[in-house]
């Protein structure tokens, strides 16, 4: 992925600020993912074997910080955050490049979280610079509601694609199919690439199209937010 100048300060088209990270997605109406006491994360697809790490050492070694800000596709940005991990393009390197199969060129990663929500992405976002797979979000580690144990955050991506409660991460050399029959799976079609500068909200629709049922989807999302606050 090659970085792009923008102005600082600036938000990607269509996103508004908010002053809290909410906790957000399509199972906040369900109890966070039960954590075990040493949660690991399973290697898998086009490698000669599976590869099972706990967290604890996935994170140990070379850990960065990487402050950036958050856009969901519903519209809304948190800016500043402060988050703490590896970079994933040194697990990829350390632990997965020198287990894909002799001959195959890795293109695609699907990862998968404990919630039971997966993104595929390109190969080539995953491995830009500011991609972590993080265990602390502002000085502290994950919780449930931000993706505890672990997180994928890449901030050039819209938030759907920034995975929680990471339990799997697979690797292809092609992009697998992950067609759904559900209503709103279909509805809530993501984008291949999910890049945020670029809009790419919808994986058919047009953002111009898509951006006034996200924002309905915002609104109700902050008030369910504003009255968890509250009790």
């Amino acid at each position: 992925m090659t970085d792009v100048a923008h102005p600082r300060g600036a938000l990607p088209p269509g996103q508004r600020r908010i002053d809290f990270f909410p906790r957000f997605g399509r199972h906040t109406d369900q109890a966070t993912p039960t954590v075990r006491e040493h949660p690991t994360v399973v290697f898998g697809g086009a490698l000669t074997a599976p590869i099972e790490m706990t967290v604890d050492e996935l994170v140990s070694a070379d850990r960065r910080e990487l402050h950036a800000d958050f856009h969901c596709v519903a519209g809304w940005s948190v800016t500043g955050l402060h988050w703490e991990g590896v970079a994933f393009a040194d697990v990829y390197q350390r632990f997965v490049a020198p287990a894909v199969v002799p001959g195959t060129i890795v293109t695609h990663v699907m990862v998968r979280g404990l919630d039971g929500e997966s993104f595929v992405a390109e190969l080539v976002d995953l491995l830009a610079d500011n991609v972590l797979l993080a265990d602390r979000l502002g000085g502290q580690p994950l919780d449930g509601d931000h993706g505890a144990p672990l997180r994928l955050v890449n901030p050039a991506q819209y938030g759907y694609a920034n995975i929680k409660h990471v339990c799997r991460i697979d690797v292809f050399a092609d992009a697998p199919p992950t067609s759904s029959s559900a209503l709103l799976d279909r509805v809530l079609q993501s984008h291949p690439r999910a890049r945020v500068w670029e809009e790419e909200r919808h994986g058919t629709l047009p953002s111009w199209l898509i951006r006034p049922f996200y924002r309905v989807i915002k609104i109700f999302m902050l008030a369910a937010a504003a009255r968890r606050s509250r009790s």
